[in-house]
């Protein structure tokens, strides 16, 4: 765990708070000069709050959440001195779907999307808080279906991709729990995958893949022009890692944890770097297979992956990717975006995948303050 605090504290500071499967990660920022300045950051395992190892993803009530935050918040290193945030809720917890409907007008989507959006979320829609949005078309290039169907005399109807985001009240509900319980003041609940992209994402306006690899899952995204166009989650993360290690090699989860952090897949030892990509082929295989998808559906490439979340920071993962994905593929380094001191910038940028979430929280809400 790495923990800085950085700047003497001033009252318009704002804080990202992100609550993973594995670890709960904070940064606190500022903004001074038109600048957001980083003022501290941190990060506490979940696992020994609920008698697993660190780097094992848990499940929590919601007041060990809470005590673990609080911990986290009044560690020495970390020092946060703000309750103004906004909160990470995880995709694992929303549903997420791009429907295709007629390009008909606002008012009438307003009153067709809930309707065709039952069929995609399996709970009565009165019990989820929903959300949607127009994906605006990139350009008129034809889809691959679109110029089959147009060979045959197919007549095109108009359409529109609509992105659909549902989310359970019950969820919602949990996490106020928890905000209630660490003290804060929270602005807004957003799903992860938003706050990354705001930490991460230039302005390119080309097809870009996010792979955030957890505890437990990979999840992926493809993204252009800012709107999340495919989503998937893989059901293997950096914990599937430290399990296949600790089992090949006949170590307790622990030593196993502490070898991939130390070694991972950097080449140094090979016999871990064989075990390791166990597990990585298995999700690359289903990336390759999530980027053909979608090149088939928009005729048009991916331009490059970018790697966020705990298992991003695995030493030589970058290279492999690549080299699996056959595109330009590194590590999301969010703290590029805030001004910090130049002997921190090394350790922030290998740390950088891990706080992907927290910092895209935090400038959220730093905005919302101005």
């Amino acid at each position: 765990m790495s923990f800085l605090s950085l700047f003497s504290k001033e009252e318009n500071s704002v804080l990202g708070v992100d609550i993973g499967s594995s670890a709960i990660k904070v940064v606190q920022i500022r903004k001074k000069n038109g600048q957001a300045v980083l003022e501290t950051y941190g990060e506490l395992a979940l696992g020994p709050y609920g008698n697993a190892t660190i780097g094992q993803a848990t499940v929590l009530p919601q007041e060990k959440v809470a005590e673990a935050l609080v911990n986290l918040m009044n560690e020495k290193e970390v020092s946060v001195t703000t309750a103004m945030c906004g909160i990470s809720i995880p995709f694992g917890s929303s549903l997420m779907s791009v429907i295709e409907m007629p390009a008909v007008s606002p008012k009438q989507l307003a009153v067709m999307v809930p309707i065709e959006a039952r069929k995609y979320i399996p709970v009565p829609i009165t019990e989820v808080m929903l959300d949607w949005s127009v994906i605006p078309k990139s350009d008129t290039r034809p889809s691959l279906e679109e110029e089959e169907a147009r060979k045959v005399g197919v007549p095109n109807i108009p359409k529109v991709d609509i992105l659909v985001v549902a989310i359970h009240n019950e969820t919602i509900a949990r996490y106020k729990d928890i905000v209630e319980r660490s003290h804060l003041d929270a602005g807004f609940f957003e799903i992860e995958i938003f706050s990354s992209m705001r930490a991460i994402l230039d302005e390119s306006i080309k097809p870009v893949l996010i792979m955030d690899m957890g505890a437990a899952s990979t999840k992926l995204y493809i993204v252009e022009r800012g709107i999340v166009k495919t989503s998937h989650t893989i059901n293997r993360g950096a914990q599937d890692i430290t399990q296949t290690i600790s089992k090949s090699l006949g170590i307790s989860v622990q030593d196993a944890e502490v070898m991939k952090r130390r070694v991972g897949a950097s080449g140094e030892d090979k016999t871990l770097l064989e075990i390791i990509n166990l597990i990585l082929e298995y999700i690359f295989s289903e990336a390759n297979r999530i980027i053909l998808s979608f090149e088939k559906k928009y005729n048009k490439p991916i331009s490059k992956a970018i790697l966020v979340g705990g298992g991003a920071a695995l030493k030589g993962l970058a290279p492999i990717a690549q080299n699996s994905l056959k595109i330009e593929t590194f590590a999301g380094n969010p703290f590029s975006k805030l001004s910090a001191p130049a002997f921190i910038e090394e350790v922030l940028r290998d740390t950088g995948p891990e706080f992907a979430v927290a910092v895209g929280l935090a400038l959220r809400r730093l905005s919302e303050e101005e």
